[in-house]
């Protein structure tokens, strides 16, 4: 039987519903990788953000229903956007209010689907991983839709003793479903010799944190080993309320859950485990030195990427978002540039740049958390200038939307617009403002600014006064629910 018919079996007999998790803050692809803007919403291994690509390669409504989305409540409105861009109407997109690890977060996307289809599959996937060969995956998850009543994780065959990778052994085939095995066990990150051995094997398999069970069974088997998830997943759903398109979970039920991975809370333990092994070009882009694997070096063995330079430089991954990066006789090294940080670091270490977001998080600075660009619903600012008493910010608003209605208790605004037209509510008056043309906001005076044109609206905006932090918005009225 071909693909297509495989698909075309599958669709018939039970629902499968992609549930993509979108929850992590990719530490390890610092400085590009923001809390606030993590590698799965950034475009690292092609024109597409990882999310996009995970959703794109499971487009396909003959086999798969649109996609449930789990992301991290600051995130919505990029999820969101970056989901119109790609023409795809999801599901649903359920906040987490918290992060609370993956076993709580598929077991919400179980109770949405238990709802409606009970036996459907869920199709678990992160949101930032690589996949090459999409009809390999796709291949297996037909395979995986026969195996009933089991909940199946995909093994990646192993081209290397990976040491930065989990692995699941595989046990006996299953009698009903070819390529196929019972779960034998999961196990941790190994070492150097322990993954030769696993390699040598041929018995072990990445785990590759994507899985397939249907959503009943999945349920039962987090009321058997960790019911108070599954007690705070039901309680977060039934106190939770659709807000401007989004499922926003009740906060303290959901807090109440044990933060805890999928993997421990329920594949450890499970007597009804199934892996199906493939092959299908996979990496969870983990570090810098990962995406160089996935990436097309050059006759040198160079990624380079954006203004840089390279002369005598070898095996090293260099970008910039930012500066020109000239180097110069180099070997094995990973160099990241921002407009606001620049890592250097051995590519062997691309595993430890999370020290240095520890150290940065300790220390109080923002750059681990903050990019130099911050996207709102409405658009985009950056600050160009920062210093004692005043602050210089570029803003970009998107056609047809409005920040919300406003004031500051401690910062005064200066507008000027670049291009476009502006529509200014200042206090009582509303008139609008073309290029070259600017106003003044007073401290206290209540304020609002759209863009009613169909071009985005440029604008630098100057802020003066005694505290310029982005908590000093009153908003009285938000489009996007923040007042």
């Amino acid at each position: 039987m071909d693909l297509a018919s495989e698909q075309d079996e599958m669709s018939i007999m039970r629902t499968i519903r992609p549930v993509v998790l979108s929850g992590g803050s990719g530490t390890r692809l610092w400085p590009l990788s923001r809390a606030v803007y993590p590698k799965q919403l950034l475009p690292l291994a092609s024109r597409r953000t990882m999310i996009q690509e995970t959703v794109e390669r499971v487009r396909d409504p003959a086999a798969f229903a649109p996609p449930l989305l789990v992301c991290n409540e600051e995130h919505r409105f990029i999820v969101a956007e970056q989901m119109r861009q790609l023409g795809v109407e999801p599901a649903s997109i359920i906040l987490e209010p918290v992060g609370r690890n993956t076993a709580a977060a598929v077991a919400v996307a179980a109770i949405a689907m238990e709802d409606q289809d009970p036996d459907g599959l869920l199709l678990v996937m992160p949101s930032d991983h690589v996949i090459r060969d999409v009809e390999a995956f796709r291949t297996a998850v037909a395979t995986a839709a026969k195996v009933e009543d089991r909940l199946v994780t995909f093994g990646v065959r192993p081209t290397h003793a990976e040491t930065g990778y989990g692995y699941v052994r595989t046990g006996k085939p299953l009698t009903d479903v070819a390529d196929a095995f019972a779960l034998d066990r999961f196990v941790e990150k190994p070492d150097a010799a322990t993954a030769e051995r696993y390699l040598a094997s041929g018995e072990y398999f990445w785990n590759s944190g994507i899985f397939l069970f249907p959503a009943r069974t999945y349920l039962e088997a987090l009321r058997e080993f960790e019911p108070r998830v599954e007690r705070a997943a039901r309680q977060a759903m039934a106190g939770g309320r659709t807000d401007l398109g989004f499922c926003r979970l009740d906060a303290e039920a959901f807090a109440a859950s044990p933060s805890i991975s999928i993997d421990v809370a329920v594949m450890e333990r499970t007597k009804s485990g199934a892996v199906v092994p493939v092959e299908m070009g996979w990496s969870d882009v983990g570090s810098w030195s990962a995406l160089w694997d996935v990436s097309a070096p050059d006759s040198d063995g160079n990624v380079l990427e954006g203004d840089v330079i390279g002369v005598d430089v070898a095996r090293s991954y260099i970008r910039s978002t930012g500066p020109l990066v000239a180097t110069l006789g180099l070997e094995d090294v990973v160099i990241v540039a921002t407009k606001d940080a620049v890592l250097a670091a051995s590519k062997s270490r691309a595993q430890d740049v999370k020290r240095i977001v520890d150290r940065l998080e300790e220390a109080g600075r923002s750059e681990h958390r903050m990019p130099v660009e911050t996207y709102r619903p409405w658009g985009s600012f950056q600050t160009i200038d920062l210093g004692d008493r005043f602050q210089v910010k570029r803003i970009v608003v998107n056609p047809g939307e409005k920040l919300s209605l406003q004031m500051h208790h401690h910062r005064a605004e200066h507008w000027i617009v670049v291009r476009g037209t502006a529509r200014v509510s200042r206090g009582d008056e509303t008139f609008l403002l073309y290029e070259n043309e600017s106003t003044y906001i007073p401290i206290g005076t209540t304020h609002r600014l759209e863009n009613p044109g169909r071009v985005p609206l440029h604008m630098i905006e100057v802020q003066s006064g005694s505290y310029l932090g982005e908590d000093d918005i009153v908003r009285f009225d938000d489009t996007y629910g923040r007042s």
